[in-house]
């Protein structure tokens, strides 16, 4: 018989659970809510609280809603997100996350103690990542984003430098990054880093591989846009090979459960419980199909 079981650390971190409940407390309220972009990196998660009354919508439409309450996701927004909202009589709903507040924070007051000091402010995420533009934004556009080894080319050693990271990165990626720069910088040029990796979102990189190591199969729940998504599901498929990604129950090939006995589900941050919950329980309905697959 097949055992499904969905991972009970999987799911919504504390930012994401936060500007949820935001958005789901004002449309009790209010029946209606504009969020700045999608308010989490998971079509389906979208959709359901678009039928509940969410719009979303972009940069470009932002001044336009002049008089409304506009709700700002988890990832946090660069100061001129506020200064429109502010030029426009815009209510402000603000769910960024604490983690990622006080990061943007301390980047901008590095930033302005060190113009003087043509320090090198750089960022260690993903390119045009919506956590990665608000940080940028405390640096008024001059922070270096870096996405891989690689990338560390474009910096002057022979300049200061300050180095920090979008939240939800790989502790041993940073890690490297650090060591790399370190090797790199000129004798006595100052080199500080801060490791701004959101612990929650990081302590989940072991706890999947351990999870992922007791099944036969994993399918991981995310969406396409996750970014997290993407780290933590290759995390699984270090360990497991028989690791899937899919968004939603209908990617499900059939044949994967043929001749396995457990299935593990799990996710991104950004995946609801709701979702991967669908999931399992839409295969053991499968399993248990005299048209399915004999497991």
């Amino acid at each position: 018989m097949l055992t499904v079981e969905i991972d009970c650390n999987s799911g919504f971190c504390f930012g994401v659970v936060n500007v949820i409940s935001s958005a789901e407390k004002e449309l009790m309220q209010n029946k209606e809510l504009v969020c700045l972009g999608d308010i989490v990196h998971n079509d389906q998660e979208v959709k359901r609280l678009q039928e509940k009354g969410l719009q979303t919508i972009n940069y470009q439409q932002l001044p336009s809603f002049s008089g409304k309450k506009v709700l700002l996701r988890a990832h946090g927004e660069p100061p001129s997100t506020y200064q429109i909202a502010e030029a426009n009589n815009i209510r402000i709903i603000d769910a960024t996350c604490p983690v990622v507040i006080q990061l943007q924070k301390k980047i901008k007051k590095r930033y302005q103690s060190s113009v003087s000091d043509d320090v090198q402010i750089v960022i260690y995420g993903k390119l045009g990542h919506a956590e990665v533009n608000g940080l940028v934004g405390q640096t008024e556009g001059k922070a270096i984003v870096i996405e891989k080894i690689e990338d560390l080319d474009q910096l002057d050693y022979t300049k200061a430098i300050s180095l920090f990271s979008q939240t939800t990165m790989s502790v041993a990626d940073f890690q490297e990054i650090v060591k790399t720069i370190q090797a790199r910088m000129k004798a006595g040029v100052a080199f500080t880093y801060l490791d701004s990796i959101c612990r929650q979102v990081a302590n989940r990189m072991p706890n999947i591989k351990r999870f992922a190591t007791r099944h036969d199969l994993i399918l991981f729940v995310a969406g396409q846009k996750s970014s997290n998504g993407k780290v933590l599901y290759n995390e699984c498929l270090k360990v497991n090979p028989n690791t899937h990604l899919i968004s939603t129950f209908e990617e499900i090939d059939p044949a994967w459960i043929r001749h396995v006995s457990s299935v593990g589900v799990c996710g991104a941050t950004s995946t609801p419980k709701w979702l991967m919950e669908e999931i399992a329980e839409k295969v053991s309905e499968m399993s248990a199909s005299p048209t399915s697959p004999s497991v």
